[in-house]
């Protein structure tokens, strides 16, 4: 099940950032009393109460201002909105109910969205009391006061929150399909995949970078077996982000990783594996998403018998904490190993999903600590007890040891290198969990 979406969202100058921060537990929004200073977009993944969501941080609206970057604002807010399954509506109980406030309640009724009503910078309820009623007259619900300065309230608020999130029953009629996410720079071919699949042009392609804004649907059913496409927008750098607008496109594009199955990382061959495109896979492999590297406009490039291995080779250098991820050098023009890449979706998706019996792993633990004795460090060895798989998607194993200091990174790689000789688990993550004995969970 994916992540919820809850987007913050109010005026300028009312605290949002703050609370973003707070709530996401580190400083990432810029946080400064001129207002207008959140511009982009920010994103953080938020737990509460066993409910983990997708924290979106927006720029202040000011709804019929007549400034560009004001209006720009007020798109990437909307598309916020749209894509959130909350809305967090932040109000300022200093300054009291405002028109610009009026205006955003106004915006966030008609959108028929779930919205939780925030007042913040309450330092004292009982001095406060009668100017949080005030916020009644929005008309958007029950004001909860908070002060994310003083990280007053926000319990009661996150409890408000995570009460509109869905409990996951209502799974859809396309739940026994492959969720397959399509991410990637702009004007790597993503759409022209998904349409070289379906065997037509159902979305749109075009040489201008950035033409698919949305995280698009798509179901298709290829020999038998169910599979829904999630073709997302392009990602780009920064600095080459002309439109406002496109900077929202990667809140939908962590979105549809969240809900994937399989991310499919396309990189365009004529220019190689940039730094974008490891910053891109690293948002599947941060999830612990299945996940498969596709080199597209194989077709187009120049090549000997060298060629690939030195796109195999940078690939491997580049994505180094990726070397699960199989690749396929694709043409989405062609078809090109098209049904090749459609093979390797079934087997990492079985892979991401695949469980091990405690007795088997067992057998390998031992074999591995007999061929490769565990380090020691200052006359301390460490030891390997037990191992035992606690969850797929990804495949997830707690080992006991007698100490987690001494389970360094380089023996914990060693023991998944021999996990995945043992069983494969082509194209997904592995994680581990080191505890000592009687350590509870």
């Amino acid at each position: 099940m994916s992540r919820p979406i809850v987007a913050v969202v109010g005026r300028p100058n009312v605290g949002k950032s703050t609370l973003f921060n707070r709530l996401a537990g580190e400083r990432i929004s810029i946080v400064q009393d001129t207002p207008g200073v959140t511009r982009d977009r920010i994103y953080a993944d938020v737990e509460w109460l066993n409910h983990k969501f997708t924290l979106i941080d927006t720029g202040g609206l000011e709804i019929g201002s007549e400034e560009i970057i004001q209006k720009q604002i007020l798109q990437q807010a909307e598309i916020a909105i749209e894509t959130a399954d909350v809305v967090l509506f932040v109000t300022d109980v200093k300054t009291g109910v405002t028109d610009d406030d009026m205006q955003v309640a106004n915006m966030l009724r008609r959108t028929k969205k779930p919205v939780v009503l925030a007042v913040n910078k309450v330092d004292s309820t009982r001095r406060d009391t009668l100017d949080i009623y005030e916020f009644y007259e929005l008309g958007i619900g029950d004001p909860i006061p908070v002060s994310a300065g003083q990280a007053l309230g926000l319990g009661d608020m996150l409890d408000q929150v995570v009460e509109h999130f869905s409990d996951g029953s209502d799974t859809g009629e396309d739940d026994d399909a492959i969720r397959v996410a399509i991410i990637g720079k702009p004007n790597v071919g993503k759409s022209s995949l998904i349409n070289k699949i379906l065997g037509e042009d159902r979305l749109i392609v075009s040489d201008i970078p950035g033409t698919t804004r949305d995280a698009i649907d798509t179901p298709i059913i290829v020999d038998g077996k169910k599979y829904i496409f999630i073709d997302t927008a392009g990602m780009r750098r920064k600095s080459k982000i002309k439109e406002e607008i496109e900077r929202f496109s990667i809140i939908r594009a962590v979105a549809a990783v969240e809900r994937c199955d399989v991310a499919i990382l396309v990189i365009d061959a004529n220019e190689g594996i940039t730094d974008q495109d490891t910053k891109i896979a690293g948002i599947a492999h941060e999830r612990g998403k299945a996940a498969i590297v596709a080199v597209n406009k194989w077709d187009s490039i120049e090549k000997d018998d060298k060629t690939m291995n030195a796109y195999l080779k940078d690939i491997g250098n580049e994505l180094a904490y990726m070397a699960y991820a199989p690749r396929v050098f694709i043409s989405a023009l062609s078809g090109q190993r098209i049904n090749r890449m459609l093979e390797l979706i079934q087997t990492v998706h079985e892979n991401h999903a695949l469980r091990i019996s405690t007795g088997v792993l067992n057998e390998v633990l031992i074999e591995a600590t007999a061929m490769q004795q565990p380090p020691a460090d200052k006359g301390r060895q460490l030891k390997l007890y037990y191992m035992t798989q606690v969850s797929v998607k990804p495949p997830t194993f707690v080992i006991f040891v007698n100490e987690k200091e001494l389970f360094h990174f380089s023996y914990r790689r060693y023991i998944e290198n021999q996990l995945r000789d043992a069983f494969g688990f082509v194209g997904t993550p592995i994680h581990f969990i080191a505890r000592e004995k009687g350590e509870k969970d």
